[in-house]
């Protein structure tokens, strides 16, 4: 908002002072990081007294765990601080007619609504249950489609490739001496390059790192790139729930979803930095992408948003985000991963979250097994999800989530590391 507010005070006033810091994107990313800390900070502390007023306070089950029964009360749909300060930054700071921005805000709307819905009924309607599993999966489901939908059929979402490297990928074809460029696959820039409606991502290990889901399909090209999408959806659907259920399982802790997100949220704003500067696309050996860059400002603001919420959660926690927050932040990776071409990386950014949703898959079909088997459910671990396993052992809750972060820490350095593996 504020970037086309300067363009017209520039363009009504002549050389309007200060305008060309606003079209530098590091610019506008520190001053977005900075505003939702400060967003998250001044008005965390207001919303969560205004929670207590409203007595909406965590409902605790007596599971055994140390420490426990002390966070009974405590307030919870915390995820509205983080959501604030995630879209008020990016209202102001961002290029809102770029479209991987509009998506990023639509997704965290999104998501961010149906997990206000799932806290409105556990709290207020008094319901443990929540929102239906059903209805949550369907909202989960809608918003992949969404994003799939946008990234297949929006114009404004290329790659932008070296002609004769998209001649070579299929994405061109020869006539005479000539390369042709088809009107449906590609629009053309400059004559060295062409942005192209491509079906690749990033992924590490194979040429050039790169992988395109037609290479997968059953059928012979052309037909594979016309049918595509029929992997490409379930895709992006899967990925869309898979994350967000997975951040859920993982707020279990104080300030454990928080830091993990941020830890990523900043190795996706270094992802959407290189993807949008040629120079860096180029020495890293991934996909250029144009106007992703902007998605630098929208990280800045995930990053700023959880660290502000920190102030508040780390332990002990003065307020729990709820379904509002770990929802969102779940939905947002998953959407950002996608839109940057990353998603195939996120088993290794995310593997916090990966392994946590392992446990709680292997816990429950362990016991299932073992149920019917022997007569008797056995476990293998104390207690899933695995955060909860160490507690049993007895390791405090501090030190969990610390080597959880330095963890995540060292999956995000090595998700960059890989891209320079050939």
């Amino acid at each position: 908002m504020l970037i086309q507010l300067v363009d017209w005070l520039g363009n009504s006033m002549g050389d309007f002072s200060g305008a060309g810091l606003f079209r530098y994107i590091t610019f506008r990313a520190g001053a977005a990081a900075v505003l939702s800390l400060i967003i998250s900070m001044v008005f965390g502390g207001r919303i969560i007294n205004y929670l207590r007023y409203l007595q909406v306070g965590e409902t605790v089950r007596d599971l055994g765990l140390a420490g426990q029964l002390s966070k009974q009360g405590t307030p919870t749909m915390g995820g509205i601080i983080i959501i604030m300060a995630i879209l008020i930054p990016c209202l102001l700071l961002a290029d809102l007619s770029n479209v991987y921005v509009v998506l990023m805000i639509v997704s965290t709307v999104w998501m961010a609504t149906i997990g206000f819905i799932d806290d409105y009924i556990k709290v207020f309607r008094k319901n443990k249950e929540g929102l239906r599993g059903t209805f949550k999966v369907l909202g989960q489901v809608g918003l992949g489609l969404l994003i799939a939908l946008t990234m297949i059929l929006s114009e404004d979402i290329v790659v932008r490739l070296e002609v004769d490297e998209a001649a070579e990928l299929g994405y061109t074809e020869m006539v005479g001496d000539t390369i042709h460029v088809p009107a449906d696959l590609a629009y053309v820039g400059p004559a060295e390059k062409g942005d192209y409606k491509a079906n690749l991502t990033n992924v590490p290990f194979l040429k050039g790192n790169r992988l395109d889901y037609a290479w997968l399909m059953p059928i012979q090209e052309p037909s594979a790139s016309r049918w595509v999408w029929l992997l490409f959806v379930p895709l992006v659907i899967f990925v869309v729930t898979a994350v967000s259920n997975a951040a859920n399982l993982t707020d279990g802790l104080d300030g454990l979803a928080t830091g993990v997100s941020g830890i990523i949220g900043a190795a996706l704003g270094i992802f959407a930095y290189v993807s949008g500067n040629a120079i860096a696309a180029n020495y890293l050996n991934i996909l250029h992408l144009p106007g992703t860059g902007e998605l630098v400002i929208f990280a800045a603001c995930f990053v700023g948003a959880t660290l502000g919420f920190l102030w508040y959660n780390s332990f002990p926690a003065q307020i729990f985000m709820g379904d509002t927050g770990s929802l969102t932040l779940g939905g947002i990776i998953a959407a950002m991963a996608i839109i940057l071409r990353k998603e195939l990386l996120i088993p290794l950014l995310c593997g916090i979250f990966l392994v946590e949703n392992l446990s709680v898959v292997l816990q429950v079909s362990y016991f299932k097994y073992t149920k019917r088997k022997y007569g008797e459910g056995r476990r293998i671990f104390l207690m899933s999800p695995l955060h909860h396993h160490y507690q049993k052992k007895g390791m405090p809750e501090v030190k969990i989530v610390t080597r959880f972060w330095i963890i995540g820490i060292l999956l995000a350095v090595l998700t960059i590391i890989t891209l320079k593996i050939r």
